[in-house]
């Protein structure tokens, strides 16, 4: 027998071994990860799903009630007032941070004196603790002994309720979640500026274009993929709305602040109807997959996306 026809064999056998190997080696790294994806992501949101066609406290045996929880969220006012709440938060919130977020990363990549400060300055609120956040703008917009409504004192003007105020409480914690949210909006704009090939903003200087010329032209085309990302982005964050409610108004006065996240928290940890909040997030995540599919679709159809 020839030295090929049994060299044959033993090659298969060491590719047979190498690619179990590498089989091995690989699931060694990706294991662990899967394990925490399927112990933290999926099988809690299958026993969710599963828990929203029942009627259970997470004490009780669950007792099956088919759709009854689904229909009963079409006669729940709070129900209809959290997702108006959380809608006028995506409304003002979406829009504010990317325009805000391109204009000053716009203004942050000019070289001038200091800039690392202005960076750092920006991002500070959004690595900060939502807790901390909380805690302290519930301090300042205190309607009696807040640092805002010393400063209109102050200035002769009327004091206002802020947080305790049906209906300024919503506006004051969109204004504090853009606070403490839309400098990672200026983090990756910035990035995302940086990368613009620099003959080409050359190219447009040498021959006239101004800045306004520049940033409409060149800068808002170049970002428009990070726009989109960052507008699914702001879209998720928003409708997790939930620890500065927590830490600053609990959902009052009125449930003028109550959002679908801190409802369904509501549901399940303070009325026990946790089969009834399951419901309730489940309705949230299949609203949410809507629009970030409906947003992609447009900005396809727009050309922002391939």
């Amino acid at each position: 027998m020839s030295s090929a026809a049994v060299g044959a064999p033993a090659a298969r056998h060491a590719r047979k071994t190498r690619g179990l190997g590498d089989h091995v080696a690989g699931w060694s790294f990706a294991g662990p990860a899967t394990l925490i994806i399927l112990g933290f992501a999926l099988v809690p949101m299958a026993w969710a799903l599963a828990l929203s066609f029942t009627d259970s406290d997470l004490m009780k045996t669950p007792e099956n009630v088919g759709l009854d929880n689904y229909r009963a969220l079409f006669q729940d006012p709070v129900f209809f007032q959290a997702v108006r709440n959380t809608g006028l938060l995506l409304v003002l919130y979406i829009p504010a941070s990317l325009v805000f977020g391109l204009v000053v990363a716009v203004l942050l990549n000019r070289k001038v004196r200091g800039i690392g400060f202005y960076r750092t300055a920006f991002l500070v609120p959004y690595v900060a603790s939502a807790t901390s956040a909380g805690l302290l703008m519930g301090y300042i917009f205190d309607r009696d002994f807040g640092l805002m409504n010393g400063v209109l004192g102050r200035l002769g003007l009327p004091l206002q309720g802020f947080l305790s105020s049906p209906s300024q409480a919503m506006y004051v914690l969109t204004l504090i979640f853009f606070w403490t949210r839309f400098g990672f909006a200026v983090v990756i704009y910035l990035a995302a500026i940086q990368e613009i090939d620099k003959a080409v903003l050359e190219a447009a200087a040498i021959d006239g274009a101004g800045r306004w010329a520049t940033f409409r032209h060149i800068i808002v085309p170049s970002v428009r993929p990070i726009t989109v990302f960052l507008a699914v982005w702001g879209v998720i964050d928003a409708l997790q709305f939930f620890d500065l409610v927590m830490t600053t108004t609990q959902g009052g006065p009125a449930s003028a602040t109550v959002t679908i996240v801190y409802y369904v928290w509501q549901l399940a940890f303070r009325y026990s109807a946790a089969g009834y909040g399951a419901a309730v997030a489940y309705t949230l995540f299949a609203g949410t997959l809507l629009l970030i599919v409906a947003g992609l679709v447009v900005a396809r159809r727009r050309g922002a996306v391939r």
